[in-house]
């Protein structure tokens, strides 16, 4: 199959109600039988085609009954509202799966969806520092997302740690810190505090994950 040419590469992070470093990520079953989250992505270079995508910014709030494999998934994404209506195009196209080959990360993810909420259009305030493993999330004041590092429980210093999946769909390298978040939106309300926290460069184009930019 032919897709279009598109890039797009960018920090991003999220969090989720696991515990510090995601039994998913292992294949294994989440912290609380369920999944709960959100996440965000800036993108600081990117294009669909002709149509540039360079400094917009793109969230989602989700949850699962069980493993995200077992699907049964809602989601809403939230878009930048500085997009034009060639950039939403785009980024739907994008999101949806359908311009990215089989077994990648957002044809897995939306695999995995059986509700899809109305998608928002808001102003997206987006901080993350990777190194220093902080971010910091806000739409309106409806849902927030704070990452902080983990701390040493006895010394109370930040503890750094890594997850690092080689043939990894989402990511190759992450830095772990810790979440808080909160979403108060119509179908979901929930809210988990020092949770699993992921902090990366996000490079996708239609055969996945950009390696080498990461």
């Amino acid at each position: 199959m032919a897709y279009v040419d598109w890039e797009i590469r960018g920090p991003k992070f999220s969090g989720c109600s696991c515990d510090y470093g995601c039994p998913c990520e292992f294949n294994g079953r989440p912290t609380e039988g369920y999944c709960r989250g959100l996440e965000a992505h800036r993108i600081d270079t990117g294009h669909f085609g002709d149509v540039r995508l360079d400094g917009l910014v793109f969230a989602a709030w989700y949850r699962w009954p069980g493993p995200l494999h077992e699907g049964g998934g809602l989601v809403q994404g939230i878009v930048d509202s500085r997009a034009d209506a060639a950039q939403i195009d785009a980024l739907f196209a994008i999101l949806s799966g359908k311009e990215q080959q089989p077994d990648t990360v957002f044809n897995i993810y939306g695999s995995t969806i059986e509700t899809e909420l109305e998608p928002l259009f808001a102003e997206i305030d987006f901080a993350c520092d990777i190194p220093a493993r902080t971010a910091k999330l806000r739409i309106g004041g409806t849902v927030a997302l704070d990452i902080s590092p983990i701390r040493n429980p006895v010394t109370g210093l930040p503890h750094r740690a890594r997850i690092v999946l080689p043939e990894g769909f989402e990511f190759t390298e992450a830095e772990m810190g810790s979440a808080d978040f909160r979403v108060d939106a119509d179908g979901a309300g929930f809210a988990h505090r020092n949770c699993y926290g992921a902090l990366f460069w996000g490079a996708y184009g239609p055969h996945g994950i950009i390696r080498e930019a990461t």
